[in-house]
């Protein structure tokens, strides 16, 4: 069976009527004439097939067919206002949902401020949080399955994204806590030659990887990898087991574990990268309120240096 289209106005009308059982009363507060008015429930009866108001001199009342159908009116009309609330909501950034992903490290550090500032002005946003490491995310970016990235050592270029630095941190070694080399302050990365490396495989974080072993090969080795983890919580309980030692960056010093030491490095100048990513030109408004929250530039435009607010939240190394 054919539906009838129904315009809202006709049903507005209706539903006025309705409730005024009075056309000049109804007339007057849509602010119409009345035979506009009376135009309109004429055409509703038509699509109807049938009246749905009996008029008698003095006299408007609902039909049969009339008190039927006014429920699923108001229900219609009541819809339409919530969804046009709702899209405004949206639309304004006020509402919605957002996909972060996030390196389970910066949990030691950016996440927890950034996700509890964002939630005090937006506690209407559902925010849908995914650990992933940064290979994974710059996947989900681009495949759109995420609409914000928070990872280490960004590529150098893609073109589909934008990056921008929110914290640098300086390297630490990672030691187990019997090792010689924990009873110093500070390690010279040469020293950590003859000792056997846990690190994170290179797949997951091309960027860091390199940056980690770069550091050795500076120093005079290239590190022996006994073991891989893919994330940094893992990598410092297989430190704390005696397989191995690591470079990684100081905010894993918040890693509580007994037998772990951390231990600041030679070369000092050696720093990591937590950026923020997205994609450029991205329509969610969500995005551009979590940028700014972050104190970035919108996603429609390609930062290229650490703003003010990401240099003062460097970690104390």
């Amino acid at each position: 069976m054919e539906r009838p289209e129904l315009p809202l106005p006709q049903l507005h009308a209706f539903v006025v009527l309705a409730e005024e059982l009075h056309f000049g009363h109804a007339a007057t507060r849509l602010g119409i004439a009345q035979p506009p008015l009376s135009q309109q429930i004429r055409r509703l009866e038509d699509k109807v097939g049938y009246a749905l108001f009996s008029r008698e001199p003095g006299r408007v009342t609902l039909t049969p067919a009339g008190r039927e159908l006014l429920p699923a009116a108001r229900h219609a009309l009541t819809s339409l206002a919530d969804g046009l609330v709702a899209a405004r909501e949206v639309g304004s950034g006020r509402v919605g949902r957002l996909r972060i992903g996030f390196a389970a490290s910066l949990a030691l550090t950016v996440l927890p401020g950034l996700l509890r500032t964002f939630r005090e002005r937006f506690p209407a946003v559902h925010l849908d949080i995914h650990e992933m490491t940064t290979t994974p995310q710059l996947a989900a970016l681009h495949d759109r399955t995420i609409d914000i990235g928070l990872l280490r050592e960004p590529p150098a270029d893609d073109a589909e994204l934008g990056f921008e630095t929110v914290l640098t941190e300086p390297f630490v070694a990672v030691l187990p806590s019997v090792h010689p080399l924990a009873a110093q302050r500070t390690v010279r990365v040469e020293q950590l030659a003859d000792s056997p490396f846990v690190l994170l495989p290179r797949a997951v974080g091309p960027q860091l990887h390199d940056q980690i072993t770069s550091l050795c090969t500076a120093a005079g080795f290239t590190p022996q990898v006994a073991q891989h983890a893919v994330e940094w919580p893992t990598v410092c309980a297989l430190v704390e087991t005696g397989l191995g030692v690591s470079l990684a960056p100081a905010s894993t010093r918040r890693i509580r574990l007994k037998g772990v030491a951390f231990r600041r490095i030679e070369p000092k100048t050696a720093r990591t990268r937590v950026a923020v990513a997205w994609r450029k030109n991205d329509p969610n408004p969500l995005v551009a309120r979590l940028l700014a929250t972050l104190g970035q530039d919108p996603p429609d435009r390609t930062p290229s240096t650490p703003t003010a607010p990401a240099q003062r939240r460097r970690p104390k190394s």
